[in-house]
């Protein structure tokens, strides 16, 4: 089933009297507007759908401690990587393909074996930069420029053990650094400078505006709800900047009704018309670049052809997530 129009949607709202009852939909998801998503699906299709959202990493964990009896029937996550990683593990369906319009990014982050479908897609690993800390000649340009001494205790990024584009900003650093020591020993080098550590994109942007930091480390999404905050802030894209797409999984458990279900809800969301109550929630990862034709970003959202990034390869650095994530307490990066 697929929705080309808003009005198809609004012919929807009231699903008829003599319907069937609906599987009810577990999705668990990290991203900030899947609650204005899924009640509007709910309100077009008369699908329920039971949301459980937490952070990334939370959630994750929460995902791998259900493995043997998972509860959840479908993901929807910031990053490819941990969905390439479950994917190994044979928890995802694989081979649907939606019925979508893809533009060229979409059709860049699209993985051959339709093992995960991206939804949207944001830039990790930029740097937001505070004007009022940090004077314009000495923006810097690169991570090595982070370890300057003007910029001791000034810099701060999240923790990918909780943070989901963190860890993905990680393995952009670790790849343009030539290997994951080479990523270590620059991570390590920049926690002697002072870098500070978030749990989430909110404290660090705050920290940020208030002064207490002159660069994040983050995404695109987090410097487009700054601007709009009039903030004082300019974006750099570093060499290992990566693209951030959010994903959708389907467990492979789910019950075939159930999985037509997640079909339904990821073909609503691929069109302008489902789009817009992600475009229109006002969370600040509605910031993103849209992966389907006939959908327009944010105004302020930076041109993704005037920026400079990368692509993390999903299947290298998936399974490598909990042991980067999560290093033995020794390891001070």
């Amino acid at each position: 089933m697929q929705w080309t129009a808003f009005g198809l949607i609004s012919l929807l709202l009231t699903p008829p009297a003599n319907a069937q009852a609906r599987p009810t939909l577990t999705l668990y998801s990290s991203v900030g507007y899947a609650k204005n998503v899924t009640e509007a699906f709910t309100k077009a299709t008369g699908i329920p759908v039971k949301l459980v959202e937490l952070s990334t990493g939370p959630l994750l964990a929460r995902v791998q401690a259900e493995k043997q009896n998972p509860q959840w029937e479908m993901l929807w996550t910031e990053g490819a990587e941990p969905m390439r990683d479950l994917a190994s593990q044979g928890q995802l369906q694989m081979g649907w393909k939606p019925k979508a319009s893809w533009n060229t990014l979409g059709r860049r982050l699209l993985p051959g074996d339709l093992a995960y479908i991206p939804a949207t897609t944001s830039l990790t690993g930029m740097f937001v930069v505070n004007t009022k800390v940090v004077p314009a000649d000495k923006v810097p340009q690169s991570w090595a420029d982070l370890n300057r001494p003007d910029l001791k205790g000034l810099v701060g990024m999240t923790n990918p053990a909780v943070s989901g584009p963190s860890y993905t900003s990680i393995a952009g650093l670790m790849t343009v650094a030539g290997g994951i020591q080479n990523g270590k020993n620059a991570l390590t080098t920049l926690k002697k400078n002072g870098m500070q550590v978030f749990d989430s994109g909110g404290p660090l942007i705050k920290q940020l505006s208030a002064g207490g930091l002159g660069v994040a480390v983050t995404q695109s999404t987090r410097y487009v709800a700054a601007l709009l905050d009039k903030q004082p802030v300019a974006a750099v894209y570093p060499k290992g900047t990566a693209l951030l797409p959010t994903v959708f999984g389907i467990s492979r458990r789910a019950k075939p009704d159930v999985q037509d279900a997640a079909h339904q809800l990821i073909e609503f969301f691929l069109t302008p018309a489902g789009q817009k109550f992600a475009l229109e929630s006002g969370n600040s990862a509605s910031y993103y670049y849209p992966l389907v034709k006939g959908v327009s970003a944010n105004p302020l959202v930076t041109p993704i052809e005037k920026t400079s990034f990368m692509q993390v390869d999903p299947k290298s650095w998936g399974p490598r997530e909990g042991a980067i994530n999560r290093p033995p307490a020794k390891v001070s990066w």
